[in-house]
């Protein structure tokens, strides 16, 4: 890709939330210049204290900083510092440190905000760089708003985005009317060890298949993709009859979508599986038994790792007395509440539930302490993992050590973390990313009311 000319280069402003959301962000930006306001480095100087996610993302964040400026001088900081990525690549772009400066016009705004003394500064660099296009990159739609009403270019971060649409997200299935073999001309077919494999040409639709995906039509023909080349596919022939009636802990799949599910799930060679759905779909009662069966059961793994992304869990989890598990009881009330229902028929829920918690190595653990270690043949679920960035999900899934399966459990309709969306989600950034991953997979549920009421209520509210 040709290098814009010196004329043409951006100056790209950015903002706090952009470093906290990926910490190196400042080597995104190819031959253009990254410009760090003052305000900025003092923000993250206040929010780098502490045991918190935010707080270790900003501390990279000055590292990444501090690295990249070296040893330079006040006056080579001013002019701008190369950004070197490797030692034997050249130098792209420049890292510059830009001051807060006075304004003594009228056209600006007031500054007992952070955000408008950033605005204010851009609109000073834009006055003095007029051949320059000055752009603000910001995570708060809010400051990207108020930046383009001040007369300041403005846009989201969207170097982790791999997507433009949703819709555009694998489902980790393929549909076909009618029948399936209607479409194939030409298939070779295979049986071996009580396994059918059919040998296809990949072309057409066959062609958008990844490894791990399934291939499902009207008929009753469930297929799943267990090998691919350029020009070949081979589609192992699975039994639907089979697949419904697989039980896991006494759960059975109400639809072939939890069936599906339930087949990567208990698939040893599946170490990385990503459910998504709308509530009451199956998610986490789906992945809940399975791990029990994989412990309990067949003991392919030792032990469960349960930990889940909310607001509050960037929070220290307090001084108060109890253990790390007690303090994570509530936040990880979804898998009581599904230990319960697994349990429901029984003489005495209440002492089977207790029984399982005393007898299943499940471990609740806080998201601030994962950070560091190495969980080994363990089954690590991440609830709400929608509400985590791509940073932090890469985090926790490298926490993986020898013989673990981590399962990405999450509603991409309803994220609470602020600065986040569908798209820049570290659930969606995972789920394409690994979508050609031989060892990874992922299913979006359909929804399955749990009861009358709330069937009506996602009709009709």
């Amino acid at each position: 890709m040709p290098r814009a000319p010196e004329a043409r280069k951006k100056m790209y402003v950015l903002d706090t939330n952009v470093l906290i959301h990926d910490p190196n962000a400042l080597l995104n930006f190819e031959e253009h210049d990254v410009i760090i306001p003052m305000t900025v480095l003092e923000e993250l100087d206040s929010l780098k204290s502490g045991k918190q996610a935010v707080a270790a993302d900003c501390r990279q964040a000055i590292r990444n900083i501090d690295k990249l400026l070296g040893d330079a001088t006040p006056k080579e900081i001013e002019k701008g510092v190369p950004i070197v990525r490797g030692k034997k690549a050249e130098p792209l772009g420049k890292l510059l440190i830009l001051m807060s400066t006075q304004h003594v016009n009228s056209h600006s705004l007031p500054e007992h905000l952070n955000d408008n003394k950033i605005i204010n500064t851009l609109a000073a660099l834009q006055n003095e760089h007029r051949a320059r296009d000055i752009i603000l990159v910001s995570k708060d739609i809010n400051m990207r708003l108020k930046a383009r009403g001040f007369g300041v270019e403005a846009q989201d971060y969207h170097n982790d985005q791999l997507l433009d649409d949703i819709d555009l997200l694998p489902k980790g299935y393929r549909e076909f009317p009618n029948s399936f073999w209607d479409t194939i001309e030409k298939v070779e077919t295979i049986q071996r060890e009580g396994i059918t494999e059919h040998i296809l040409r990949r072309e057409g639709e066959l062609a958008r298949l990844n490894i791990n995906e399934f291939v499902i039509d009207q008929q009753g023909f469930v297929g799943k993709v267990s090998d691919l080349s350029e020009s070949q596919i081979v589609i192992r022939d699975l039994h639907q009859h089979d697949l419904m009636n697989e039980e896991v802990w006494g759960l059975v799949p109400r639809d072939i979508y939890q069936a599906l599910a339930l087949n990567l799930l208990l698939d040893p060679d599946v170490h990385l599986v990503n459910l998504t759905g709308s509530a009451g779909s199956g998610k986490t009662i789906l992945a809940l038994a399975a791990c029990i069966e994989m412990t309990v059961a067949s003991k392919l793994y030792k032990r469960i790792i349960a930990t889940r992304s909310t607001q509050g869990l960037d929070e220290d989890i307090g001084f108060l007395p109890g253990t790390e598990a007690e303090k994570m009881e509530p936040w990880l009330g979804a898998i009581v509440d599904n230990l319960e229902a697994l349990h429901e028929d029984d003489e005495n829920m209440t002492a089977s539930v207790d029984y399982i918690l005393s007898k299943v190595p499940l471990h609740f653990k806080s998201m601030n302490y994962i950070r560091g270690r190495s969980f080994q043949h363990s089954l690590i679920i991440i609830d709400e993992s929608q509400n985590l960035t791509p940073h932090q999900i890469k985090t926790i899934i490298t926490r993986a050590g020898n013989g673990s399966k981590v399962i990405c459990l999450g509603n991409l309709a309803q994220i609470d973390t602020p600065y986040l969306s569908a798209l820049s989600s570290g659930l969606t950034y995972m789920t394409e990313r690994f979508k050609s991953f031989r060892h990874g997979a992922h299913i979006h549920l359909q929804g399955v009311p749990r009861s009358v009421l709330a069937e009506f209520a996602e009709a009709n509210l």
